[in-house]
């Protein structure tokens, strides 16, 4: 089974016209394309990093504040000069960019313009025909980070086409060697969807690079695929303080996979693991209350359960088994009204377990929030 075709779309800074970028991701994930959204007020630099990082086929901008022949031409300057010639870039602004742009733009090495008046159809037809071909040889990475990012999708690659990488045994013998030799903490998150789980950890990212100048820090996150669909991979529109040259986040789809991760993520979490860096964070798609993404037996250093208040009655917190085996609980958007009945609650169901549990209450939407610093203290293991 081929890999799907993946893109990431974005709005230039100084631009809020998103209505029309959503739409038509909507449409590429109908027709099976994996789509990372990067969100809009987005710097030339956010858009290649993320692009290169993400190794995708194209970029698709919306643009419709001006300025476009500009900022179109500095993404290719920026993808050449990161040796990233091999990521194309696409777009459109509807009436703002003329004909008489677009042949300037392409001049600049701008694939391809969609004014107004271009179907969904055609715009899909268009990627699905020229990204989606399989990738050539390509030339040595100038980087790091592009090398980690390819391996990172042939990684991915090897599941679509049915060849697992690693067995179970194979997988307990290299976690105990990762364990043993890494120096990176890895540490996991889960949570129903809603919880607050990708603005907890870009606040932790914020606290990390404050204490860390020189230090690294990895994120694999995880969205769920449409079922015989696509994907919107949307964690990044959402990180603020991620959007830095020490932040290498990667998004996943699921691709199938129930349970919060994809097939591929072990393997992948196995190379982030070993690649340097000081932390990896691994984040799941929102769970249910059966859901168990993280084995005891495997590379996680550690589990945070990050739970929205509102979970409903005593009756649904008997049915959580993430609770049993998380490490610390977090009750996030702990200013809403029914936070500190929720804490009693989740309180008295964590110490039925008997095990050395934490709870913390955050707000991780407040700046230097009181309860994030405490998380940031417990799993910089300085707590």
């Amino acid at each position: 089974m081929p890999s799907p075709i993946r893109i990431l779309t974005a709005v230039p800074i100084c631009d809020g016209h998103d209505s029309a970028i959503n739409t038509i991701n909507l449409e590429f994930i109908r027709h099976g394309i994996e789509v990372v959204y990067l969100g809009y007020h987005r710097s030339v630099g956010d858009i290649v990093r993320a692009a290169i990082q993400e190794d995708v086929r194209a970029i698709g901008i919306s643009s419709y504040n001006g300025g476009h022949i500009e900022f179109f031409a500095e993404v290719i300057a920026l993808l050449r000069k990161c040796g990233a010639n091999d990521i194309k870039v696409f777009g459109g602004g509807g009436g703002t960019i003329t004909h008489d742009d677009a042949v300037a733009m392409k001049r600049k090495g701008v694939d391809n313009i969609f004014f107004a008046g271009t179907s969904l159809a055609e715009m899909t037809d268009y990627v699905s025909k020229h990204y989606g071909r399989p990738r050539g040889k390509r030339s040595r990475s100038r980087s790091s980070d592009q090398d980690l990012a390819h391996k990172l999708t042939a990684t991915e690659d090897a599941y679509g086409k049915g060849k697992r990488r690693t067995s179970n045994v194979q997988r307990v013998t290299l976690n105990k060697k990762i364990r043993n030799s890494s120096k990176a903490r890895v540490i996991g998150f889960t949570g129903p969807g809603g919880a607050g789980k990708t603005t907890l950890i870009d606040e932790l990212v914020l606290r990390f690079l404050n204490q860390n100048p020189n230090g690294r820090i990895a994120i694999l996150s995880h969205d769920p695929s449409v079922i015989g669909e696509g994907a919107l991979l949307g964690d990044r529109a959402t990180m603020i303080n991620s959007q830095n040259d020490r932040v290498f986040m990667r998004s996943m789809a699921t691709r199938g996979q129930a349970g919060g991760l994809s097939p591929a993520t072990h393997d992948c979490l196995t190379l982030l693991a070993r690649s340097g860096f000081d932390y990896v964070i691994i984040e799941t798609v929102g769970t249910g209350q059966e859901a168990m993404p993280f084995q005891k037996n495997g590379i996680v250093d550690q589990i945070v359960l990050v739970m929205n208040p509102d979970y409903g009655s005593r009756l649904q917190l008997q049915k959580i088994v993430m609770l049993d085996l998380a490490d610390i609980v977090v009750v996030n958007k702990s200013d809403l009204q029914r936070a500190r009945t929720a804490h009693t609650e989740i309180e008295q169901r964590l110490e039925q377990n008997r095990r050395n549990q934490r709870l913390i209450d955050t707000v991780a939407k407040r700046h230097r929030d009181p309860g994030v610093d405490e998380l940031f203290e417990l799993i910089s293991n300085r707590g």
